[in-house]
């Protein structure tokens, strides 16, 4: 028999509100983007251990100032949140709402892989949302606290007219602080279960996995506390998620952590049944490790170096821009295997820097660097890599008015812009800048690099004290950007990104 060692967590990087099918042999996953663009990644794997993206349900969802990062604030830490993805009669569906639109999507193809997604959008908020598919009527149950169900159409493309939309039940609120949500349905052998996580304020006052079932639709509801564990990491639960089976019969849960500054982190829970109640873990805990009846598979990495050699004007499925991208300003046919970014609209920091190009950190360690070619840049022009969250990090290039250099360092100022921590005179059109990410046992610093032939690397600045926090939503990410303070039109060529993940040692 096939096996293999799932180690947690199975994705040591920001993968949030995961929700995973079954399809054949495939496991198919997306997760919440929020504001990176194209969103809500598509993954998939063989084995639940090895996770590679395919394809993602939009490249963009709206069309405004804050999805533009035009407005001053932008999308962060809104955007699209908690996705549920299933697969009925040969059709997959993708739903979530979006905060900031005050609206709930449904997305459908028949190609998750490959295709392309059809969309329909509704008024108001179904917060956290799961969809299931019972005998020929479609479902969503959403809420916090006060748990709803809203019947759709066959098609999930409308509420039905006449269906049910009510409150279902409340759940309970004595010694807890955030109530149930993350709601995850399913109905099986009978039972209608709905798995959510709550944050008690007394006890270990930590997230934790409950389920509800019924054997009836509308209720009454009984309610089992399933795991409250943190794998001996700060306190931080192992909560929120869905079950899944595999083709022999066996079951897993596909739960997150947060992980401070990385994010929030995939793990894959064993799943007993006894009394057709499920039981997560071994001995109420997350294994560290445990065997699998499930075929080894050859890891795919989350995030890749690229040498920007394309065919066409595209990216690989690793890269999503911060906010909605202008497309028309950037390229990696213009100079063949370079990225060029041009400047458009005038922006204050880094943070609100249209088309800054980003991918995911990972634990315990990571590194990336760059070359860029400044031939390009006008005056107040800043480009550079950025170690993007709330409160960023960067390195990069400023051109002054009278058409000198400097290479800097900055961070998020107190008021809320960009603060120089230090600048230093550089001549010449190329430079390299890297940032060093450690993430082992939450240290959470980034130390930032520059250097002239790309050996030799000097530190600048000062290590970024990383922290995740609400306002982005998000865990950290590594940036290339390129903004202008003056005036538009100027240019900054990438020739590489090189990435490395590493031990807190460095090796």
């Amino acid at each position: 028999m096939n096996k293999t060692t799932i180690i947690n967590p199975v994705i040591w990087s920001d993968v949030p509100d995961v929700s995973v099918i079954r399809v054949g042999t495939t496991f198919y996953m997306v997760s919440t983007s929020m504001h990176s663009m194209p969103g809500c990644p598509i993954m998939k794997s063989e084995n639940l251990m090895h996770w590679e993206i395919v394809n993602y349900v939009f490249e963009t969802f709206e069309d405004n100032d804050a999805h533009n990062l035009l407005d001053g604030k932008g999308i962060y830490g809104k955007g699209s949140w908690a996705a549920s993805l299933r697969h009925h009669n040969g059709m997959f569906y993708v739903i979530f709402s979006c905060n900031d639109m005050n609206r709930f999507y449904v997305y459908r193809t028949t190609d998750i892989e490959n295709g392309s997604w059809e969309r329909s959008v509704f008024e108001g908020l179904r917060h956290d949302p799961s969809l299931l598919f019972d005998d020929g009527r479609v479902f969503v149950f959403h809420g916090n606290g006060n748990i709803r169900i809203t019947e759709l159409t066959a098609d999930a493309s409308a509420v039905k007219e006449g269906g049910i939309n009510r409150l279902l039940f409340e759940t309970e609120r004595e010694g807890i602080g955030l109530r149930c949500e993350g709601c995850h349905a399913y109905k099986l052998n009978g039972y209608y279960y709905l798995f959510f996580i709550d944050w008690p304020n007394t006890g270990n006052k930590r997230r934790r996995e409950l389920v509800y079932r019924s054997r009836e639709l509308l209720g009454p509801y009984e309610r089992k506390l399933l795991l409250d564990d943190d794998m001996g990491y700060r306190n931080n639960g192992v909560a929120q998620g869905g079950i899944v089976d595999t083709p022999g019969g066996e079951w897993f849960a596909v739960l997150f952590q947060d992980h401070d500054a990385v994010g929030r982190i995939p793990c894959v829970v064993p799943v007993s049944w006894e009394d057709d109640w499920p039981v997560f873990g071994v001995d109420g805990k997350v294994p560290h490790s445990f065997e699998a009846p499930l075929p080894a598979a050859e890891p795919k990495p989350l995030v890749i170096g690229d040498e920007f050699e394309y065919a066409g004007n595209k990216l690989a499925l690793n890269w999503q821009w911060n906010h909605n991208p202008d497309n028309r300003l950037w390229s990696v046919t213009e100079r063949p295997g370079w990225l060029r970014l041009q400047t458009g609209a005038i922006a204050g920091s880094v943070e609100f820097a249209r088309n800054t190009l980003t991918q995911r950190t990972e634990g315990p360690a990571c590194s990336g660097w760059t070359m860029m070619d400044t031939f390009g840049m006008k005056p107040g022009d800043r480009a550079g890599m950025v170690a993007l969250a709330s409160l960023f990090g960067a390195v990069g290039i400023q051109t002054d008015d009278n058409g000198s250099r400097h290479v800097f360092m900055s961070v998020k100022g107190s008021e809320g812009g960009e603060e120089k921590v230090e600048t230093v005179p550089y001549e010449g059109n190329r430079v390299y800048v890297k940032i060093d990410f450690n993430f082992k046992n939450s240290a959470d610093l980034a130390h930032f690099y520059y250097s002239s032939d790309g050996e030799s690397w000097r530190a600048i600045g000062r290590p970024l004290q990383m922290k995740y926090t609400l306002h982005h939503f998000m865990g950290y990410r590594v940036g290339l950007f390129n903004y202008a303070t003056k005036q538009a039109g100027g240019h900054v060529d990438f020739d590489f990104f090189r990435y490395a993940r590493r031990s807190a040692s460095g090796k």
